[in-house]
């Protein structure tokens, strides 16, 4: 379903990171302050809590046309929401069994724990990401360019709400 397109930006890989707020998405802002360099093809969406994000939301960004997605929770035993990364845990594992049955490779979904203060691992790991997604190629159910970025954006749109009606001590 993927087309090549004149515009070489469209060429690379769509990477998806849902960050939860205290840590991944602080390490993301520090690799921006620091200056460290990462690919542009990397959309970070601010969550909560990564014990947010269910299977579906997963699935969606690949149905959205998202060719990587990334879960990047606190480390683990130092939730803000005590257990939320270890949910997420799960369900990214889950969601790995069930792209495999889809037919896409698991090897496009990756959960990660790290600090407000790794912005260099942050970089670290969307480099990696990209470049493995790049070597996988893209994703066979991506639809086409203007469909991607309406559902970028919707999600953006969904994970912004869900930020701001946050409960302030749980996580489902």
């Amino acid at each position: 379903m993927s087309t090549k397109h004149a515009n070489p930006q469209s060429e690379q890989p769509l990477i998806l990171a849902f960050c939860c707020h205290y840590c991944a998405y602080a390490a993301a802002d520090l690799a921006g302050s620091m200056r460290l360099q990462y690919p542009d093809n990397v959309r970070v969406l601010r969550l909560p809590c990564t014990g947010r994000v269910e299977i579906n939301y997963i699935m969606a960004a690949f149905e959205r046309g998202a060719d990587g997605v990334i879960v990047a929770g606190c480390l683990e035993g130092g939730c803000h929401f005590q257990e939320g990364n270890l949910r997420a845990r799960r369900r990214v594992e889950r969601a790995k069994v069930l792209l495999g049955e889809a037919g896409l490779e698991p090897e496009r979904l990756e959960m990660y724990n790290l600090s407000s203060a790794e912005g260099g691992r942050f970089a670290e790991i969307v480099t990696g990401m990209s470049e493995r997604v790049t070597r996988l190629g893209p994703s066979p159910i991506k639809p086409d360019p203007e469909q991607v970025k309406s559902g970028m954006k919707k999600m953006d749109q969904e994970a912004q709400a869900q930020l701001a009606a946050a409960p302030s001590g749980c996580c489902s």
